[in-house]
């Protein structure tokens, strides 16, 4: 495939949200022509005014764009947009491109491959580690799997959106790195949390804890970021806890269908999930409200103070330790078998 390049290319993007939004945007702002196309009509609208078009439908969108890109939520939405025949592929031109950045199972990727293949068009799976601040910033990384040409031709996409960006293999391989990237954000998430309560309920300071917390090395950069904002109680989504949840499910997933144990990783899922259950669109960082909720913190003027320690443990002259949490889970969180 010739070199994408700003002058020569039509850029297509479905999927104008939290991610999709700012990523189309830096592309507009980098000098690529956009078009632009969402359920929601209001969100490519949006782009009208950084020198973005809008169009009608998908079909329009897929047979007017050398490179049609998608950042979509799930599985189920990277079908439906790429499947049958008002879908992307039954209206592509034949020698176009396909970049999917959305977070999907390994097997969706191969899948979109395999059709693109029939339909004469090449397909990338392109997975993004970064949550909103760092699209808006073009400070993204990137995982690329499929032809390596068609990724060394795209490489001008990348350098608009992404500060590094990495070739992992063929078709797969993109959504494969992006779930073991996950595997990291999800559980150390998960472990600023439990560090955070047990820190409250030992007596300290929960503003102080969170800010020194986060001048220490064994926080990652990743979520720096979300100790500040829990300071000051501020956990609308960069990230959303939905995604995050969805993230682990699959995670877990593959991790059955290789032979994969991953019990810290279960027990991320079952928090996210809990904390999904209350309704509002949250940041994945609203573990830790969940982890403080478990503890039994109340709020008080200043932060949250503490239940007395092991009360209760010491009364025969030995220290035992409280039992683990009931771990069982009834509804729709099953991770037991691969997905439908």
């Amino acid at each position: 495939m010739n070199p994408i390049t700003p002058e020569k290319t039509k850029l297509g993007f479905v999927g104008i949200g939290y991610m999709g939004r700012p990523i189309a945007q830096r592309l507009l702002e980098s000098g690529f022509r956009l078009t632009a196309y969402d359920l929601d009509r209001s969100k490519p609208e949006e782009l009208i005014r950084f020198g973005g078009t809008v169009a009608e439908s998908l079909a329009e969108l897929s047979s007017s764009c050398d490179v049609l890109m998608s950042c979509l939520p799930n599985d189920e939405a990277v079908r439906k947009t790429y499947g049958g025949p008002d879908g992307a592929f039954a209206n592509a031109q034949r020698g176009s491109l396909i970049i999917d950045m959305s977070t999907v199972y390994p097997e969706t990727s191969l899948e979109l491959s395999r059709l693109g293949f029939q339909h004469g068009v090449g397909v990338l799976d392109v997975t993004i580690s970064g949550s909103t601040p760092a699209a808006e910033q073009g400070a993204l990384t990137l995982f690329g799997g499929g032809d390596q040409a068609n990724f060394d031709a795209a490489e001008s996409v990348f350098r608009a959106i992404a500060r590094k960006y990495f070739y992992m293999g063929p078709s797969g391989s993109g959504a494969k790195m992006k779930l073991a990237v996950n595997t990291l954000l999800g559980i150390g998430m998960q472990a600023i949390a439990e560090a955070v309560a047990l820190g409250e309920k030992a007596g300290l300071n929960r503003n102080r804890l969170l800010d020194v917390l986060s001048q220490t090395a064994v926080v990652a950069p990743a979520h720096l970021g979300k100790l500040q904002r829990a300071m000051k109680g501020d956990y609308s989504p960069q990230f959303p806890l939905r995604l995050m949840k969805k993230d682990l499910w699959l995670i877990l997933n593959l991790a059955a269908a290789v032979g994969a144990r991953m019990p810290a990783t279960e027990a991320a899922f079952q928090v996210n999930a809990t904390q999904s259950e209350q309704g509002s669109e949250q940041d994945f960082s609203a573990v830790i409200l969940q982890m403080e909720k478990q503890a039994h913190l109340r709020l008080r003027d200043e932060g949250r103070t503490a239940i007395p320690a092991l009360e209760g443990n010491r009364s025969n002259g030995t220290e035992s330790f409280p039992a683990g949490p009931d771990r069982s889970r009834s509804g729709n969180d099953s991770i037991e078998g691969k997905r439908s």
